[in-house]
C-alpha cells in the first residue's frame, strides 16, 4: 500500500482519464455525512422546498410506531452530529409504542421538505429490494456449483475526495498494469479469466439467484453441510457501472418493459438457458461478499448508514440529494396496484441504481414473500424529507 500512497500524485492524470470507465458510487458505500444545517437557517438545496405535515397525504393515518425502531437506529449514528443531537435526545423520552406520541414528537422537532427533481417535477420511481435466502454449502459439491466471491487481493480502491472534493462519495476501483492504474475487470472478464479462483466464499445451488443476490447487495444463505444460516454482506464492487439486464432484454426486443420484473427475467432465463451468460454479462458490475453471523434473525442487513435495515420502514436513497439517516415520508402505491402505500420510512441505505432526488428503493424485508413484492415494485411516488428544526 505504500507504493500506491507515494505514487498517487503521479497517477492522478491516468486516474482521471480512467474515471468514466472505472469509477462508480458502490452499491453499499460508507455513509456520507448529513449536510450541516446552521442554526436559524433552512437547508440550502434546489431539490427541497419547505412544506407542512398537513400537506403529506396519509401522515395522520400512518402507524408511526412501526417506523420508530428504524428511526431510533438512525439516531444511534446521527446523535453524534450537532444538528441532530437535540432531536435524538428528545426521542429518548418518547413512548415509541404510542402513535400519537410519536406523531407529536416529529411535528414538534422536525420540518418537512418536499423533494423535487432537477426539472421541477415532484414524482419519481419507487422500486423495491429485499434480503434473499439462498441454499448453499461451504464446499463445492452436488447442486452447489455457483460460487459467491470474496474481494480479490489485486483490486485497488482509491478515494480522491481529499484532492478532488467534487468526487465525494466516488471511489476508484482499478488494478495495476505495469506502472499504470487501469479499470478493474468486468463481470465477463472476471469469470472468464479465473481471476477469482481461490476467493470462493460459499457455493450456492442457483446461478440466477446468485446474480440477483448481487443486485440486492446482501442476503442469507442456509448452509446444508453445517446446518447454519449466515449472512453474506456487501464487501465491495468491481467499479464497473451497474446496467439493468431487464433493460437489456427490452432493448433486444425479448420482452416488453412491463414484463421486465425479477420474475419476468427469471422466466426468460428458464426459457433461454443457453443465453444466461450473455444476459448476466450485459451488466459489467460485480459484487463481492463477506460473511457475517446472524445474531438476531429479526433484524435486516446493515445498510450504508451502518445500522440494520427495518422491513417496510427503511429505504435506499441517493445521498447526493438526501441525507442518510433522515426520516422520509413516502407517498406511493403497492406493487402492481393502485392501493396506497403512504408511510414514514427512514433513509438508511444507498444503491448503485438509485440516482436522483425523487428516487427510492423500498426495503421489503427478508424471504420469498418480500422477494415477490420487491421484484414487482416499479411505482411512481412523491417524497418529503424531515429535517430537525434549527
Amino acid at each position: 500500500m505504500s507504493f500506491i500512497r507515494t505514487s498517487l500524485t503521479a497517477f492522478a492524470a491516468i486516474i482521471l482519464l480512467s474515471l468514466a470507465a472505472c469509477t462508480t458510487v458502490p452499491p453499499k458505500p460508507e455513509p456520507s455525512p448529513v449536510p450541516a444545517q446552521k442554526p436559524g437557517t433552512e437547508p440550502v438545496a434546489q431539490t427541497l422546498q419547505k412544506s407542512s405535515f398537513t400537506a403529506m397525504p396519509g401522515w395522520d393515518k400512518d402507524a408511526l410506531r412501526e417506523a420508530w425502531p428504524a428511526f431510533m437506529n438512525s439516531c444511534a449514528t446521527l446523535i453524534k452530529r450537532s444538528d441532530w443531537r437535540a432531536a435524538c435526545n428528545a426521542a429518548g423520552q418518547v413512548n415509541g409504542d404510542d402513535d400519537d406520541a410519536v406523531r407529536s414528537f416529529f411535528e414538534a422537532n422536525f420540518i418537512p421538505y418536499k423533494v423535487f427533481n432537477g426539472d421541477g417535477t415532484d414524482s419519481g420511481l419507487i422500486t423495491g429490494y429485499y434480503e434473499p435466502l439462498l441454499r448453499g454449502a461451504r464446499k463445492r459439491g452436488g447442486p452447489y456449483q455457483t460460487p459467491l466471491y470474496r474481494t480479490p487481493d489485486d483490486m485497488l480502491t482509491i478515494d480522491l475526495s481529499s484532492v478532488y472534493p467534487d468526487l465525494k462519495n466516488m471511489r476508484l476501483r482499478g488494478r495495476l498494469a505495469g506502472n499504470k492504474v487501469v479499470p478493474y475487470y468486468t463481470r465477463a472478464e472476471l469469470l472468464q479469466s479465473g481471476a477469482l479462483n481461490g476467493k470462493e466464499l460459499v457455493w450456492v445451488d442457483d446461478p440466477v439467484e446468485a446474480f440477483f443476490l448481487q443486485v440486492q447487495g446482501s442476503g442469507r444463505v442456509y448452509l446444508s453441510d453445517s446446518k447454519e444460516t449466515i449472512r453474506v454482506a456487501y464487501a465491495d464492487q468491481n467499479g464497473q457501472p451497474y446496467k439493468s439486464i431487464g433493460r437489456y432484454l427490452v432493448d433486444k426486443g425479448e420482452m416488453q418493459l412491463s414484463q421486465a420484473s425479477a420474475q419476468g427475467i427469471k422466466a426468460w432465463v428458464a426459457a433461454n438457458p443457453s443465453r444466461q451468460n450473455e444476459l448476466f454479462n450485459a451488466n459489467p458490475s460485480f459484487v463481492f461478499f463477506k460473511e457475517e453471523k446472524i445474531a438476531d434473525p429479526t433484524k435486516g442487513p446493515k445498510g450504508a448508514l451502518g445500522v440494520p435495515l427495518t422491513g417496510q420502514r427503511s429505504i435506499a436513497i441517493d445521498p447526493q440529494h438526501l441525507p442518510l439517516g433522515a426520516p422520509v415520508f413516502l407517498d406511493t402505491t403497492q406493487p402492481n396496484s393502485d392501493t396506497l402505500l403512504q408511510r414514514l420510512v427512514v433513509a438508511q441505505d444507498t444503491g448503485g441504481a438509485i440516482r436522483g432526488a425523487v428516487r427510492a428503493d423500498y426495503f421489503w424485508g427478508s424471504g420469498s414473500e418480500a422477494g415477490e413484492k420487491a421484484g414487482a415494485m416499479k411505482q411512481r411516488g412523491m417524497m418529503w424529507v424531515l429535517l430537525p428544526r434549527p
